[in-house]
């Protein structure tokens, strides 16, 4: 008699919201997606970056540092318990007060038992018109307290997450980093938009990059990737700007690119998606990009530019 191994499935849901600037507000719409996510079977959740606030990096303001938390603290307090009464995991996003004048843009996996699994502070930081994000947040740390490098996958009861924050996910570096070290999946929480300003053409542009280079994340390193994006309109309180569109498209990939499910440009949206864990294993052994690495050739990587 022959037997088939049962194949091991994962049932994820991404969260793409609009933001309050009343923390509560925010965490109180957050739990109600998250429990429909619960409600669907989704066994891990991921919440877009700084989900309990508005995208705050439009403009510098001191002020904007009460906003900070300690980790542990008050979000994940909150979100430690629906883990547990839920018995699920979650990926969530904290504005991190680390130290006196050291703040972090942290994301932290939050296990079934409602205890932290671990933390990930966003190395690459931007600092462009709209998004001064280098004013805010330090980056995370090459080599971690406890000697891992700052791109380690983080263990969980679903497996090993690589969890990258926004900005790192235009860096194929941080994610290859994260398969190397065993990541079984990519978790990418953002906050992306256009200018309300740019033409339709050039949001296409943006938008058809943001998708197609973690696509190509997903395929060079035959792992998928989970991405949940805030939505709507965020006036730019300063009044030097009209503000963002936020412009949603959260997607689920399977591990070559595929697009498993991906939500709209305007609406607020829980996107579910069954992901295959035993796929990577079976796509890497026909697709050996590992096996295939020039590690003897790369040592100028590591250079900012050669001249």
């Amino acid at each position: 008699m022959t037997t088939t191994a049962k194949t091991k499935r994962l049932k994820v849901a991404a969260i793409q919201q609009r933001c309050s600037s009343d923390k509560d507000i925010s965490l109180k719409s957050t739990e109600e997606k998250i429990r429909l996510a619960s409600a669907e079977g989704a066994k891990l959740v991921v919440l877009q970056e700084l989900h309990a606030t508005l995208y705050f990096c439009q403009t510098e303001d001191v002020s904007v540092f009460d906003l900070a938390e300690t980790i542990p603290g008050y979000t994940t307090a909150f979100l430690s318990n629906l883990a547990k009464e839920l018995n699920i995991v979650i990926v969530a996003s904290v504005f991190e007060k680390r130290a006196t004048g050291i703040y972090h843009n942290t994301a932290v996996v939050i296990e079934t038992d409602g205890n932290i699994a671990g933390t990930y502070r966003k190395m690459h930081i931007p600092d462009d018109p709209g998004f001064y994000e280098k004013f805010y947040f330090t980056p995370g740390d090459a080599i971690t307290n406890e000697g891992d490098s700052g791109f380690t996958p983080i263990s969980t009861s679903v497996g090993k997450l690589g969890v990258l924050v926004c900005w790192d996910q235009w860096y194929p570096e941080a994610a290859r980093l994260m398969a190397l070290s065993g990541a079984e999946i990519l978790i990418y929480p953002t906050a992306i938009g256009w200018d309300v300003n740019d033409d339709k053409d050039e949001q296409a542009r943006q938008l058809d990059a943001w998708v197609t280079v973690q696509r190509g994340h997903s395929v060079a390193n035959n792992l998928p990737i989970i991405t949940p994006n805030r939505v709507g309109v965020e006036k730019d309180p300063s009044g030097q700007s009209e503000g963002i569109q936020f412009w949603g498209n959260s997607f689920i990939t399977g591990p070559q690119g595929e697009v498993l499910n991906r939500a709209s440009s305007d609406n607020e949206d829980v996107l579910i998606a069954d992901i295959d864990m035993d796929r990577s294993e079976n796509v890497r052994r026909i697709w050996p990009y590992f096996r295939d690495r020039r590690v003897d050739a790369y040592a100028q990587i590591t250079r900012r530019y050669i001249d």
